[in-house]
């Protein structure tokens, strides 16, 4: 990475191209777990990069998330609740779409979706789980209807009441999880 690279945080399809190209290396051998984690931690010290990253990361063929190499987990544990923000919205995101594209016979895209979200709720389980406890209660907070600062998040993207259900049932999966050691 140049020096004009390193002090400039990248732009969003910048990191998703950056977060391509590692996944790429990392699955051929040619990067190992730690490089790569390293390189990540880089990636999501901004915001956009780590938008960047889990749209690559969550959504694509990768198994990254899949097997989660510990030296990564420690990076994105230490990048903070950032990534658990990011991670948080991913899960709303990815279940309410799963319902939305199942709604109309999207069979293939709901996969996708319900990928995302099991991805999310797998990775929300293993980052700080004080900062993952607050950051969920926000969100289920507002997918109960009940206000909070994830209101606007929720409206801003239109989800409805069988939606925001869905949400909520995700939020509760994730603690319920993590509090019986799941």
């Amino acid at each position: 990475m140049s020096a004009e690279t390193a002090s400039t945080a990248p732009s969003f399809p910048q990191a998703m191209e950056i977060a391509s190209h590692w996944l790429a290396l990392w699955e051929a051998g040619e990067l190992s777990d730690e490089v790569l984690a390293d390189r990540v931690a880089e990636l999501v010290a901004s915001r956009d990069g780590a938008r960047g990253f889990f749209v690559v990361s969550l959504s694509g063929d990768s198994p990254l998330l899949d097997r989660l190499p510990e030296p990564l987990l420690l990076q994105l544990r230490a990048a903070g609740e950032g990534v658990v923000d990011l991670t948080a919205r991913n899960l709303a995101m990815s279940t309410a779409m799963a319902l939305h594209h199942r709604r109309n016979g999207d069979a293939d895209q709901a996969e996708r979706s319900e990928r995302v979200a099991e991805r999310s709720t797998a990775l929300l389980r293993r980052l700080t789980p004080t900062a993952v406890k607050q950051r969920l209660e926000i969100l289920l907070e507002a997918a109960r209807d009940a206000g909070g600062a994830d209101r606007d998040f929720l409206d801003r993207w239109g989800y409805d009441e069988a939606q925001r259900q869905a949400i909520a049932r995700a939020v509760l999966a994730v603690a319920d999880a993590a509090t019986h050691g799941g």
